[in-house]
């Protein structure tokens, strides 16, 4: 398999470059401005324009209906040879497997909805501000109380973006003579922060405790380079579910090498929490782990919960810590007070304290929906990533041209 996709992606690049050096001569490109460099070299844009622009319709696909479990998509003139992404103002009816709407929050008309509209008549469209300045409301402090109450932690902060929760919320946690050990896998939300931080980063192979403990051992013995001083702190970073994989961290192992070695660890739970778990916590209720031995709880609201942003939970010491250091706190926007009711709102189902047990059933669907989609998919003869109980289910495809053919 490997041998014949290298060659598929070899034979693809042989012909793209034939191309480029057949539209040299037929158009010559303009040359470059005086005195300036060009913006993007020809081998940097060269996947882009002879790889991807061939299929980019795979991805972007118009829709003309709201994201929910099933799109309206909008149909492309396939026939045409001038203008294949053409529209043709029809639409076909398709089932939405591209979703992190995990829950069905995100959908409009659903049972939370009545509540964002009287938080959005309450408080307005957004606070135009950060946190420590007019960007705190009353639903902030009740949203980060409840987070903290749902996974049994001190106190946490939320976040107005995501991607932001990592990207400035790893640097106000470490910085230089501090050492991360990240796995290879994990998002580019965590990879950003922990270079912003300014710390050494080590990466272990992803999933493998074994190496794990080899790299956590090694630093120590080895201490901070050039001088060999221990490190001030060193932090785990691994992901409850890694979203391009599907897989589940070993936590309940790599929770025994923190213990041993007296580190710190971090989880980021943006796929697991409000996804997996009888009730909904994550990896840490699927691996049986207490989250006092989780020293910072990450996870954003934007899959299981329909909403924005995201959020940290620690010890209350930590949380504070975070809320005067981290860039996102100070400087960023705070999640707008409707977005917030969401978050309020879809916790409570999926807790239960909103009387009924319709979290407890969409927990349960989303479970059995994705364990038979991996199961029947695989007696199809697909290759299929990841674990069981993960709702993420990467089926793979290899082949440049399988790529297309499937997906159209």
């Amino acid at each position: 398999m490997a041998v014949t996709t290298f060659f598929s992606y070899g034979l693809l690049m042989f012909f793209g470059y034939l191309r480029d050096f057949y539209s040299n001569f037929v158009r010559p490109k303009k040359p470059t401005q005086k005195g300036y460099a060009p913006v993007v070299r020809d081998f940097e844009d060269f996947y882009t324009r002879r790889l991807y622009r061939r299929i980019e319709d795979c991805w972007n696909r118009p829709i003309n209906s709201n994201p929910g479990a099933f799109i309206n998509v909008m149909n492309r003139d396939r026939e045409s040879q001038k203008h294949p992404f053409k529209l043709n103002g029809d639409t076909t009816r398709c089932m939405n497997l591209g979703s992190y709407n995990y829950l069905g929050f995100g959908d409009p008309g659903g049972p939370v909805q009545e509540q964002v509209f009287e938080a959005l008549d309450k408080f307005s469209v957004a606070t135009c501000s950060a946190r420590p300045h007019l960007g705190t409301t009353r639903l902030h402090h009740e949203v980060e109380k409840l987070i903290a109450r749902f996974l049994k932690k001190e106190d946490a902060m939320i976040f107005g973006m995501g991607f932001g929760t990592n990207s400035t919320g790893i640097p106000a946690l470490i910085g230089k003579g501090g050492l991360i050990i990240s796995d290879s896998m994990n998002h580019a939300s965590i990879v950003t922060g922990a270079r912003t931080s300014g710390a050494k980063i080590k990466v272990f192979k992803h999933n493998d405790v074994e190496d794990l403990e080899w790299v956590v051992r090694d630093s120590i013995v080895q201490g901070q380079p050039r001088t060999g001083l221990p490190w001030t702190k060193i932090l785990i970073l691994v992901e409850g579910i890694y979203s391009m994989e599907g897989e589940m961290a070993p936590l309940d192992q790599i929770v025994e090498i923190k213990k041993k070695y007296g580190c710190y660890l971090m989880i980021d739970e943006a796929h697991s929490i409000g996804a997996v778990g009888a009730s909904g916590k994550g990896i840490t209720e699927v691996k049986n782990v207490d989250t006092a031995d989780v020293d910072i709880m990450m996870g954003t609201f934007t899959k299981s919960f329909g909403a924005v942003g995201g959020y940290m939970a620690a010890d209350k010491g930590i949380v504070d810590f975070l809320r005067r250091a981290s860039s996102g706190s100070v400087y960023s926007s705070a999640i707008s007070p409707p977005a917030c009711q969401q978050i309020l709102a879809s916790l409570g189902v999926i807790m239960g304290t909103d009387g009924t047990d319709l979290g407890a059933r969409k927990l349960a669907a989303l479970r059995e929906n994705a364990d038979y989609f991996r199961r029947r998919v695989t007696e199809m003869g697909f290759h299929v990533l990841g674990h069981y109980g993960s709702p993420v289910v990467p089926i793979m495809l290899y082949h440049p041209a399988k790529i297309p053919a499937f997906s159209r």
